[in-house]
């Protein structure tokens, strides 16, 4: 088994390959041990046909500075044109929670819903970093 620094190194250096600047940031603050995140989502979004790029784009858009946030990661589904797979890792659930209230989140949803065509697979987990968690 991997031990906890060696597979935050990992994530910190996929991180500072994916993630903004505000992002890695808040992944160099887990490897120091002063945040470990608490729960984290994983869903998938389907966007009405063709507007893929554009969705992903207002998803990325508002999640800049949302508190509590420690990785907001938007991906291309590889097997279907119209899908994203949103990934999500937060301090707590309560700070995913809150951040459904903040003016830019409201603008993106707001914004994003006539492009969006339905919701796939969702899922809550709690990140884990040893085998102790």
């Amino acid at each position: 088994m991997m031990d906890r620094r060696a597979h935050l190194a990992g994530l910190l250096a996929m991180a500072a390959m994916v993630l903004p600047a505000r992002q890695s940031q808040a992944m160099e603050d887990v490897m120091a041990d002063k945040i470990v995140p608490q729960y984290g989502v994983i869903g998938q979004m389907n966007a009405k046909p063709g507007q893929r790029a554009a969705l992903a784009a207002i998803l990325q858009e508002g999640t800049a500075d949302m508190p509590g946030n420690l990785g907001y990661l938007v991906g291309n589904d590889m097997a279907n044109a119209d899908a994203l797979w949103i990934v999500e890792f937060w301090t707590d659930k309560d700070a995913h929670a809150a951040s459904l209230a903040l003016p830019q989140v409201r603008a993106a949803i707001t914004k994003a819903r006539p492009i969006i065509a339905g919701f796939g697979t969702r899922a809550e987990f709690k990140p884990l970093f040893d085998e102790s968690e």
